[in-house]
């Protein structure tokens, strides 16, 4: 079994932690049964190989199949404009997750609040942040963390993977949902 650790050291993340990801089938699960999901790419999407493509190729695809909105940080909304993608928000990732605790806040598009957030391809420490804030004061959002270490602070996420296997359970994420 792979280990449900904190990649990043020196920071203890409390009793409650992300439930691990043993079987992408989970991810699809959660992603079909959602009613307003969301997906928060992050910048590094751009720069992270998965063998033939990128992480934000990979992301483009996912929200793509399913109708997922997304939101884009950083650099992130260059790089979908270059690839063709115009169906993405902008928005720092602080300011997302700020928004998306806000019980008032009624989405990109007017129609009420998230129920369940993607989220990948923001450096660790930083997703480690917010996800730890949308677990303390988001109670009805739930998170995934598609990155390839082990998030504590998401309601769910993968374990520590190397880069084969990570692409590979995002492949099968991707094919269940028609992708």
């Amino acid at each position: 079994m792979r280990r449900a650790e904190p990649w990043q050291k020196a920071e203890i993340p409390g009793p409650e932690k992300a439930l691990v990801i043993t079987r992408p089938e989970v991810v699809t699960a959660m992603i079909k049964r959602a009613k307003r999901p969301l997906l928060i790419l992050g910048y590094e999407s751009a720069k992270l190989d998965l063998g033939e493509e990128k992480l934000i190729d990979y992301a483009i695809k996912l929200a793509e199949s399913v109708n997922i909105p997304m939101v884009a940080t950083g650099h992130t909304v260059s790089e979908l404009t270059k690839r063709g993608f115009q169906h993405a928000a902008f928005m720092p990732a602080v300011d997302i997750a700020n928004r998306l605790r806000d019980p008032d806040w009624k989405g990109l598009d007017g129609l009420g609040q998230y129920d369940l957030v993607l989220v990948t391809g923001l450096r660790y420490y930083l997703a480690w942040v917010m996800l730890s804030g949308l677990k303390h004061f988001a109670d009805k959002v739930k998170t995934i963390s598609l990155d390839r270490f082990y998030q504590p602070h998401a309601s769910w996420s993968f374990p520590n993977l190397p880069v084969d296997e990570w692409h590979s359970y995002l492949i099968d994420i991707l094919k269940s949902l028609g992708g």
